[in-house]
């Protein structure tokens, strides 16, 4: 699985960035991530591991606020794209880093993406210092102005392999938790958009390759039409 994971995000590189262009959305994501990060840490947030990096979107925005960030991601190729930080390529349920090294783990966008979030969150747990934050963000999919789910008529859903509520639950059995939705008006273009990353193409069709999966989620959302809502959930957890 994890290299399956890999190797969907060492090919999504090009079209990770030409969505974050055309969106802005991994920026505001962690933009809001970090408020609610700092507005629950017992003290400074000074030191952050951005677990799940990617190219770096969600790194620019902590290290803005915070002394020391550290980007994490399991793809080099991505890792490749970020500049002025540390990185460190590994996965989530074995951090490369010592016990109560951080102020707060942020898995923006990120932690929906592990078969098993519970290892993770314990791995978050282990990394942070007394009083420290956890934070991350999972999709709950995209609606019409009547809130219907825009797949509800089509032959495939889009599916992360880990549901918001698996997530809110793992982050739940080692911490005290905070959730709620963050709603983003955005087009069927970009609904396109996103499903042209070719791991959030595997959403759709995770046993196609690469370039099939990207040209079936374009078949398969070629009529979608107008405006839409994106709605993400957020969880931010507190070390008891």
């Amino acid at each position: 699985m994890k290299a399956v994971v890999r190797t969907n995000f060492d090919d999504s590189v090009s079209a990770y960035d030409a969505y974050e262009q055309r969106t802005g959305r991994f920026t505001a994501l962690a933009k809001l991530l970090a408020a609610e990060l700092a507005a629950r840490a017992d003290g400074p947030v000074d030191a952050v591991l951005d677990a799940g990096a990617g190219t770096g979107v969600s790194t620019r925005v902590f290290a803005e606020r915070a002394r020391r960030t550290v980007a994490l991601d399991i793809s080099r190729e991505m890792l490749r794209e970020l500049e002025g930080a540390p990185r460190i390529e590994g996965d989530f349920d074995h951090l490369p880093v010592l016990e109560d090294s951080f102020d707060a783990v942020a898995f923006t966008a990120s932690l929906f993406l592990v078969p098993d979030p519970a290892v993770a969150t314990r791995e978050a747990a282990r990394v942070l210092r007394p009083g420290g934050v956890v934070g991350a963000v999972a999709p709950l999919g995209w609606v019409d102005a009547d809130g219907r789910d825009v797949f509800a008529d089509l032959e495939r859903e889009s599916r992360s392999p880990t549901g918001a509520d698996a997530v809110e639950a793992a982050l739940a059995d080692e911490f005290t938790v905070t959730t709620g939705t963050w709603r983003f008006a955005t087009t069927a273009a970009d609904v396109r958009r996103f499903h042209a990353i070719p791991a959030m193409a595997a959403r759709l069709y995770p046993t196609l390759d690469a370039d099939e999966r990207v040209a079936r989620a374009r078949e398969l959302l070629a009529d979608l039409e107008g405006t839409v809502e994106q709605r993400w959930r957020w969880i931010v957890g507190v070390v008891d």
